[in-house]
């Protein structure tokens, strides 16, 4: 890995600086004026990646950037993680770390252009012996030709790629990319990382938070795991005057709690809508509600829902419990003339049936068992007993001969065959023991030991 250099190449005040980012007043570096503008969560950027917290499965003794940068080897990465983790302050001090001049674009902002001229510059200052972390914010926002503008200078060394994204990578870069880039997840800050956070800001400001133990809980509540929104609450509390200590109550009706992260086309939308499935499936009818109300909550559209919801009466719940099915359309009907709120109970009241319901997939199986015996056998046509006869010839040629009417047979069951001639009787759907499928299943036993004994 290049050693830094003590000059810097022209044009590197627009490009990048080896310069470590402004101190916090313990530092001494930055000046009383632009402290006090500076926000907080910048005035406690990490200096050292040994002060980030919430990140040890990456930068703990045995995680995978620290083993990186003791092998000097560190690689491209995507950082990949939601609002406030730090993608980009690990991407400033991993340059640091490994002595490589920090180039910063914004895909929102940056254009073809602004590539072109920042691999440039990166090349130059490879002639010259240096090296560059081309740190990429947003990346998933670059279209796909411009994600492969990437390819050559990451592989020939020209920068060290560090993209950060908050889009699942799999779905929001191209795989030539992805091929060349080791995917790190940094992990939603949990509350031992938020009460962390909350500390180092009392130790800066020099200062207790004037809150009640509850109301500290609800303030790291409040953040969802975004360690920025958090600090950007602290100095809202700070900014008070004679407020008094604080209960959660009233720190809820000064400050507003963060939007939660939903995205309805994107990843997020497919994730909350799998945990549904699962937790319904599971029988879990708490957790079920729980990602119901989630969804909801994040601005899902309540007739998607009951979509949804519908299938699962079909896919999952099936004959276990005939019911669940007209209970679902049901369900979007009421939803459908009350609206909301009022009809959003109708199918909350769906999910809990659901989850409680006995589970079958049989039905579901047994279809598409069906299906694919349907296109395996082609065009055969029904056995000629079973075929009506409206004109002589029909019957003259054999349709319908031999057909026997269930209902004048004493168990109104008859036995005959009624798969198509030359082709073996085969069983698609084998009800479970469960829920009402028990009685379904007796019926099909008796049924199957009646025509087993008939044509013999």
């Amino acid at each position: 890995m290049a050693a830094r250099r003590d000059t810097p190449l022209a044009g590197e005040d627009l490009f990048g600086s080896e310069a470590p980012p402004p101190q916090n007043n313990a530092g001494g570096t930055e000046s009383a004026s632009s402290a006090l503008t500076q926000p907080l969560a910048d005035r406690l950027r990490p200096a050292t990646l040994a002060d980030v917290v919430g990140q040890g499965h990456l930068l703990g003794p045995e995680g995978a950037l620290s083993r990186m940068l003791e092998r000097g080897s560190l690689a491209s990465l995507i950082l990949w993680g939601g609002p406030g983790v730090g993608k980009t302050t690990i991407a400033r001090l991993l340059a640091k770390a490994a002595g490589l001049t920090f180039v910063q674009l914004s895909a929102v902002f940056s254009g073809v252009a602004d590539l072109k001229k920042a691999f440039e510059v990166a090349r130059r200052r490879a002639e010259g012996g240096g090296a560059t972390l081309l740190f990429v914010d947003e990346i998933h926002r670059f279209n796909r030709a411009q994600q492969d503008g990437f390819l050559p200078v990451v592989e020939d060394g020209t920068v060290v790629l560090v993209g950060a994204t908050t889009e699942n990578p799999s779905f929001a870069l191209n795989s030539a990319l992805l091929s060349r880039c080791q995917v790190m997840v940094l992990n939603r800050l949990d509350d031992v990382a938020m009460e962390a956070l909350l500390a180092r800001a009392e130790q800066a400001e020099n200062v207790t938070l004037p809150l009640t133990e509850d109301a500290r809980a609800t303030l790291r509540a409040m953040a969802d795991g975004d360690g920025r929104y958090l600090l950007n609450m602290v100095e809202q509390i700070l900014s008070l005057k004679d407020s008094g200590v604080l209960d959660s109550k009233a720190l809820a009706r000064l400050l507003a709690r963060r939007a939660i992260l939903y995205d309805r086309d994107r990843e997020e939308h497919y994730n909350l809508i799998s945990a549904l499935h699962k937790s319904l499936r599971g029988s879990d009818p708490d957790a079920a509600l729980y990602w119901f109300a989630r969804m909801l909550e994040g601005g899902e559209d309540p007739r998607y829902l009951a979509r949804r919801l519908t299938r699962f009466a079909t896919e999952d719940v099936g004959m276990a419990d005939p019911h669940a099915l007209p209970l679902a359309v049901s369900a979007w009907e009421t939803y459908e003339r009350l609206g909301s709120p009022e009809g959003e109970l109708a199918l909350a009241q769906l999910v809990v049936h659901l989850a409680t319901a006995p589970k079958s997939n049989a039905s579901y199986k047994a279809y598409n068992a069906a299906r694919r015996a349907a296109r395996a056998t082609g065009s055969l046509m029904p056995p000629a007993h079973i075929l009506n006869a409206p004109t002589r010839l029909m019957q003259d040629i054999g349709y319908g001969k031999g057909y026997e009417y269930d209902h004048d047979s004493e168990e109104g069951f008859s036995g005959q065959d009624y798969f198509p001639q030359g082709m073996r009787r085969q069983t698609f759907y084998t009800p479970t023991g469960r829920g009402y499928e028990r009685d379904v299943r007796h019926r099909l036993e008796t049924w199957s030991r009646l025509r087993e004994r008939r044509q013999s």
